[in-house]
């Protein structure tokens, strides 16, 4: 087994050293440089490699110590596809620095995400090569999503979404009950060789569209979510009984006659958390940090298990959840509601007035909510200091300030952007856009989660052998994305600090407190959020940048995310010496989840797409103030100042000259005026024209407003 593993990893190491030089088939690279691009090999390993590849004629060694390419090798290079909105598609592969674009016509039979292989060509004069798709290894997805389109004595499904560029034949026998109009869910039966389109068949009927509850079931399909459970999996979640025994009661701390509470929003229906108080007798206060203890229900390989793995997070559309767990766990069982006893696994501190902790510990407990405060409910309490538990309110929000400021002296990143949310109708469609507010409740809240989450972390790394656990890490930002956002801030007259992290950090947060509710604010702080990398699970510990923690694991929200899930489990099994699943299994399941969360978040933006366009079908015609907010080769993406929605401005449509994208200065630029337009700057646009169907948005200029 163990010759097999090597042989697997030496033909990974193969693999990822031939396609680093394809990469820069025109640059010789030496054994050191082409090593910087898959740091997991060795530099012996990695001389030995290129030695070999030389020896079979696949790349070839222009000068001692210096390798290239080889132009005519037939050799296949293997990434993901990910296509534009105009058919073109990027390789995307893994250790390379820059994607290799695909043309629109040698795509082959390929769909966005497929996994492929490409061939490349080389021409003479030319710097990059041609790229040919030469067959599909692995599809991306099993379904799609579109509409159904009547066309003579047959049907089409038109894709949803931009990426997806063939509509799909549908015989009208194979219909299954769909009609013209219906949003479907559908798989690809075939593509014959000699078929202009491919062929479809019906799985699921979603709706009308149009109707609101079709798009946002589409949108959850479209990403890979199911909205619904199987039955197997509704039934095993039934299955629990209602009620807490005494017997677990009774292996659990009794936390039901401490002052405990949950703050949230006032549209919440599952309660992940709530926070006990007592003042100590030394003067000292204790917080209890308790989280629904969904290990207790669910357990590793059982059937509600399996879903959740494949599930792994929650999903938040505008208008509804899709949960990672069935309701009668999510809403009910898990769920610390009010006036009801839950069963808990908590971090408990004992903090002084300045948030020093002094002491912690981690205990399964039973506890008893008190009250349930909405964030509008708490934030009144802690402004009028009157209400109830207004003591305790005050105290730990106290404590909570102190906690943020220690973290932002520490190099923690302070963002403080505008979010909006729409108000919608009984249909789901949307009337008004107004700003989310957050106030001391949200941020007392965060503060205390945060808090678990970094002391959960550090112990178990710390205390147990550097358990490998699904650490939330966010990596520090590259020096060339931090140089670009410092020269447009001081564009603005805003000077940032890049002689070191700490100081780009502090430099951020100077910057936040001065133009924080002003139009530069509103410009910049989106900015500077792009230069930071995205966080992500992975079993190793590199610390989170953005928070600045050297230990940080999610522990708070085990009911919507499952690497929370995985902490608690392992946590549990640290304090009870037991093993209760295979810990070589958790690198695989953090990767998972870091895929799932980020289809979450693409989803959640496409409903919050969809509703922006639905509500700006209203104003056609009118004129709003907006930003630019991302600048490319086809058009400038502008978000429009008072509601968050965005747009684009086509380089077709701008008239008076013929406009041209700059790449490397991310600009674009009249070829005649010189009038050039860039990211972060203030125009003034008009809507055009509003495509549901795409979830586009079109907007022209009016006028153009410098800042």
């Amino acid at each position: 087994m163990k010759n097999k593993n090597k042989q697997n990893g030496q033909s990974n190491s193969y693999e990822e050293i031939l396609q680093v030089l394809a990469a820069s088939p025109n640059r010789p690279l030496n054994y050191k440089q082409v090593g910087a691009k898959v740091p997991r090999i060795s530099y012996k390993e990695v001389n030995s490699i290129l030695e070999l590849l030389v020896g079979e004629g696949k790349i070839k060694q222009p000068e001692v110590g210096k390798y290239m390419f080889e132009r005519m090798t037939a050799d296949e290079i293997i990434g993901k596809l990910d296509f534009n909105s105009r058919g073109d598609a990027y390789l995307v592969v893994e250790n390379l620095d820059e994607d290799i674009k695909v043309k629109s016509g040698d795509t082959l039979d390929a769909f966005d995400g497929d996994e492929v292989a490409v061939k490349l060509k080389y021409i003479t004069g030319k710097t990059k090569p041609k790229a040919f798709v030469t067959r599909v290894i692995t599809r991306a997805r099993e379904t799609y999503v579109g509409t159904v389109s009547a066309g003579g004595n047959s049907f089409f499904i038109v894709p949803d979404g931009t990426k997806m560029h063939t509509d799909f034949f549908l015989p009208k026998e194979r219909a299954n009950g769909a009609t013209d109009g219906d949003k479907v869910i559908f798989k690809l039966r075939d593509w014959p060789a000699k078929a202009k389109n491919p062929y479809a068949a019906i799985v699921d009927i979603l709706g009308r569209s149009g109707e609101n509850t079709a798009e946002m079931h589409a949108i959850v399909a479209e990403f890979g979510f199911d909205t619904k459970f199987d039955d197997v999996v509704e039934h095993a979640a039934d299955a629990f009984p209602k009620t807490i025994s005494a017997e677990e009661i009774a292996k659990r701390e009794d936390y039901r006659n401490i002052t405990t509470f949950t703050i949230d929003p006032a549209d919440a229906k599952d309660f992940d958390d709530a926070l006990s108080f007592q003042t100590l007798p030394n003067g000292n206060v204790e917080i209890g940090v308790h989280i629904a203890d969904v290990s207790h229900f669910v357990t590793p390989g059982d059937t509600i298990d399996d879903e959740a793995v494949n599930r792994a997070t929650s999903v938040y559309l505008v208008d509804r959840t899709i949960p990672m767990l069935p309701e009668r766990l999510s809403n009910e069982l898990c769920s610390l509601r009010p006036h009801e006893e839950s069963l808990t696994f908590s971090a408990i501190f004992e903090l002084d007035a300045q948030g020093t902790v002094k002491k912690y510990r981690f205990a399964k407990t039973v506890i008893y909510s008190d009250h349930r405060f909405s964030y509008e409910d708490a934030q009144e309490v802690i402004e009028n200091k009157t209400g109830t538990y207004a003591k305790e309110l005050e105290t730990m929000n106290d404590i909570a300030l102190n906690l943020r400021n220690a973290r932002y002296e520490n190099g923690a990143i302070n963002f403080e952007t505008t979010e909006f949310r729409f108000v919608l109708d009984e249909q789901g469609t949307p009337t008004a856009v107004i700003p989310k507010m957050r106030k001391d409740a949200h941020k007392m809240i965060e503060e205390y989660m945060l808090l678990a989450n970094k002391y959960v972390a550090m112990h178990l790394y710390t205390k147990n052998d550097k358990m490998p656990l699904p650490y939330r890490v966010h990596e520090e930002p590259s020096e060339e994305r931090i140089l670009e956002f410092a020269e447009t801030a001081l564009e603005f007259g805003i000077k940032i600090d890049t002689s070191s992290y700490k100081a780009y950090s502090h430099s951020i947060n100077e910057m936040v407190a001065k133009i924080e509710g002003t139009m530069e604010g509103d410009i910049l702080q989106p900015l500077a959020i792009r230069s930071m990398q995205k966080a992500y699970y992975t079993s190793q510990k590199i610390g989170h940048f953005g928070l600045a923690f050297d230990y940080y694991a999610h522990f708070t929200s085990p009911i919507r995310r499952y690497p929370d899930l995985i902490t608690h489990r392992m946590l549990n099994d640290y304090l009870t010496k037991h093993k209760s699943f295979d810990y070589g299994d958790v690198e695989k399941m953090a990767s998972h989840s870091s895929k799932q969360e980020q289809k979450a978040t693409s989803a959640e933006r496409a409903s919050t797409k969809y509703k922006q366009v639905e509500y700006l079908a209203n104003f056609k015609g009118e004129e709003f103030d907006g930003i630019i907010s991302g600048v490319t080769d086809w058009g400038i993406f502008v978000e429009i100042i008072e509601n968050k929605c965005e747009g684009m401005v086509r380089l077709r449509d701008m008239k008076g000259d013929h406009y041209t994208f700059l790449p490397e200065k991310k600009k674009v630029i009249g070829d005649r005026t010189k009038k050039t337009y860039s990211m972060g700057q203030q125009v003034r646009i008009r809507v055009k024209n509003t495509d549901l169907a795409k979830r586009n948005i079109d907007f022209v200029f009016v006028e153009e407003r410098h800042s």
